[in-house]
């Protein structure tokens, strides 16, 4: 009986998920033709073109809408590991099979002790809502190593600290999952290091082996806001009432130019400071630091910088799937309901580009509502997910979690001391796999 009930527990969601990725295949494939624009021309174009100078020896130097970390190089490239096909096919291909993959970590996770298969359910569903954009970015190569990243954390900390560092080197964000890596035990010395160790050895590789693998820096801090961020609202609704500014194509994205543009830019980087702010004070302040530490962190985090980014492109809510995905599957975790909150807005994104996109550049009403809708839960979304942060691991003073780790050499700060008291399982044989020395067990933090 309990072979049958696993069998349907895997074989169900490995269904829907094959279902759905077939529909998002013919989108990319044009079998399938959403209105609005045809969003595989990222790939089919920008990428071709990126592919073909990066075979040459080097970054693209001259395009300044490359804007990525060095290592996004192999992402680009990736497609031509299947030769017999021509590189748009290639590529949709090998996000597949990444997708699989990521389905295949949330399906072992789900049946691992303090663990439960929603995670599988949230990813299958989020990818599947954002449509065929899912397909036609990278970003779901730079997901896949997140998650794998956090469900390493556990027990492989050496080795989720070096896919942090690859992860950060193809997009960024990823290094946001070292906001809730605490302590100063083995482990968390370990994680860190080998974060650190990782992306100094391989930017060096990428400075070395080719020119102009550090211009996106200076190519993405001259982006402006663009026509989906959350700033981008305020010239939506003046546009209505006289405002002179236009939308333009700049730096690979449509941007607001005109009056007042720059004193946007300037509101979101205050913004993503405010967050840096907050983070630093939670984590200061934070007691209680248990298993579901390390992903309630990473989600708070990337979600406040992608709400509070000059640029929301559609592909970052894959960042959001992923990371709430993992939130789920851990059952100690409290980011049901912001992660719940992350997937209507993934849904509400589809409608908003590709379907009614050219209403959105257009200021139209229909479009500007969807917008409203869009990040309108993505601040929801965030600041419920700060305060659960905030209220799971107490808002007590500082407390020395490191010394905790040393005495015990269990290294559990890599994802926090302690489990709270009220949980009913143990921290440290999720960590170590091993019994872990007695401890005077700690009053519940203040709810």
């Amino acid at each position: 009986m309990s072979r049958i009930s696993t069998a349907r527990g895997v074989w169900l969601p490995v269904a829907a998920w094959a279902v759905t990725r077939a529909v998002v295949l013919l989108c990319v494939l044009r079998v399938l033709v959403l209105p609005g624009p045809d969003v595989t021309t990222d790939v089919s174009v920008i990428y071709q073109g990126w592919f073909a100078i990066l075979k040459t020896g080097t970054f693209p130097l001259a395009d300044v809408t490359w804007q990525y970390p060095p290592a996004a190089a192999l992402a680009i490239l990736s497609p031509g590991l299947l030769p017999f096909l021509d590189y748009a096919p290639a590529f949709f291909t090998l996000i597949l099979l990444t997708d699989a993959a990521v389905l295949t970590l949330f399906l072992r996770a789900g049946r691992r002790p303090g663990h439960r298969p929603a995670g599988a359910w949230v990813w299958i569903a989020g990818v599947a809502l954002l449509g065929p954009t899912a397909y036609a970015r990278y970003d779901l190569m730079v997901t896949a190593v997140a998650v794998a990243a956090l469900f390493a954390a556990v027990r492989r900390p050496r080795v989720a600290g070096a896919l942090i560092a690859f992860g950060a080197l193809l997009k960024a964000w990823p290094a946001l999952l070292l906001t809730g890596a605490a302590g100063r035990g083995r482990r968390a010395r370990a994680l860190w290091w080998s974060a650190a160790g990782t992306a100094a050895g391989l930017t060096l590789f990428f400075v070395a082996a080719a020119p102009g693998a550090l211009a996106f820096l200076t190519f993405q801090r001259d982006r402006g806001t663009e026509v989906e961020s959350l700033g981008a609202l305020a010239f939506h609704v003046a546009r209505h009432f006289g405002w002179q500014g236009q939308v333009l194509l700049n730096y690979g994205s449509l941007e607001f130019l005109g009056p007042g543009v720059p004193v946007a830019g300037t509101v979101a980087l205050t913004l993503s400071l405010a967050a840096v702010g907050w983070l630093f004070l939670w984590r200061v302040r934070a007691r209680e630091l248990g298993p579901a530490t390390l992903c309630e962190a990473a989600f708070t985090a990337t979600l406040l910088f992608t709400t509070t980014s000059r640029v929301i492109s559609p592909q970052y809510m894959l960042w959001l799937v992923g990371l709430a995905a993992v939130c789920v599957t851990v059952r100690a975790c409290r980011q049901t309901l912001p992660a719940v909150l992350v997937l209507l807005a993934t849904g509400v994104t589809l409608l908003e580009f590709p379907v009614r996109f050219a209403d959105v550049v257009a200021s139209d009403p229909k479009g500007v509502a969807l917008l409203v809708v869009r990040n309108g839960l993505l601040v929801a979304a965030s600041l419920l997910a700060c305060r659960r942060l905030w209220v799971s691991t107490g808002d007590g003073g500082p407390r020395d979690v490191g010394r905790a780790d040393d005495a015990t050499g269990d290294g559990a700060g890599v994802v926090g001391a302690r489990k709270p008291a009220d949980e009913a399982v143990p921290a440290a044989p999720e960590l170590t796999g091993a019994a872990a020395p007695p401890r005077t067990p700690a009053p519940p933090a203040p709810r």
